[in-house]
């Protein structure tokens, strides 16, 4: 995937999101697609041991002036003699009854993961994998459109997830794990990875096996050296020459888009390049395998 080619137009359900990793703040982002039920904002960074206050607000639009409605505002306070959350709305200039959480789940000088999960009705809020709060909309969540973060906070990482993952039960989500592929392949088809790289990583390794178990394709990242690299049927490598975008603790998104010369890879919304494979042999493979150490959220195909 050379730099400025245009792909054909994915489905809504494949448009990628790029993490953003230690963006300064204040930050504001566009929400690509909106806010709808069953989309994820995670959050992970840490909070400074000086820390007074910090917000999350899900904005509906990302304007100066006049101040755009905060359909909901995500704001830990620390300086008070007992530290807690406010949630609240912001709807034409003015702020609405504040809804307040007393015993609050982040301390100063701890780092942190915020899952923002987002329903039909109400958002809930889970701190470091346990649950912390839930607060209903009182604004149409189809408005959000921006992300702002502000005040005093130290932000890792935001990713982005179309589903929520945690609702998945498919053993898909266990690694190593083995997602069938009873069509193969074919040109247009979209093959997408989302999952957190763990502490201490090895490698990580996705393999495509075909009828006969034998692996044409094998994308393999070593964290020893630091390589992304395909790797043959015969365990030649050939290195793929670009930046190394896997660390630790941090998000990442796999994209594999089929065409009819192979397959085009993406990391982290950035192109990296392909590897060749015939039409007939895409047509012929029939599992995909992943291992390697990393939590996988979600895997679309």
């Amino acid at each position: 995937m050379s730099p400025g080619e245009k792909l054909d137009p994915l489905p809504d359900t494949f448009i990628l999101q790029p993490p953003a990793f230690h963006p300064v703040v204040p930050y504001i982002t566009t929400i690509f697609g909106g806010l709808r039920a069953g989309k994820m904002v995670m959050l992970q960074g840490v909070v400074p041991l000086d820390a007074r206050r910090f917000q999350v607000d899900f904005q509906c639009g990302c304007s100066l002036h006049p101040r755009p409605d905060i359909a909901i505002h995500f704001n830990p306070r620390f300086h008070t003699a007992k530290p807690h959350v406010i949630c609240n709305t912001l709807h034409l200039g003015r702020w609405q009854a504040e809804a307040r959480w007393p015993r609050l789940a982040l301390q100063r000088g701890a780092s942190f993961l915020i899952l923002f999960l987002f329903g039909n009705e109400e958002m809930k809020v889970s701190v470091n994998g346990q649950h912390f709060l839930q607060y209903r909309y009182r604004l149409p969540l189809s408005r959000v459109d921006t992300l702002g973060i502000f005040g005093d906070i130290l932000v890792k990482a935001v990713g982005f997830l179309n589903i929520n993952p945690f609702l998945l039960k498919s053993p898909r989500l266990e690694v190593p794990c083995s997602c069938p592929l009873p069509r193969g392949l074919w040109p247009g088809q979209v093959i997408v990875l989302r999952g957190l790289v763990l502490q201490e990583p090895k490698d990580f390794t996705l393999s495509l096996l075909d009828e006969t178990a034998r692996v044409p394709v094998t994308l393999r990242a070593s964290f020893a050296d630091r390589t992304l690299a395909w790797v043959s049927p015969w365990g030649q490598r050939k290195l793929i020459s670009a930046p190394f975008l896997f660390y630790p603790q941090r998000f990442f998104e796999v994209l594999l888009l089929c065409h009819e010369g192979g397959l085009k890879l993406a990391l982290n919304g950035q192109g990296l390049g392909a590897t060749s494979l015939g039409q007939q042999a895409l047509e012929r493979l029939r599992e995909l395998r992943i291992s390697g150490t990393v939590q996988l959220y979600c895997v679309h195909y």
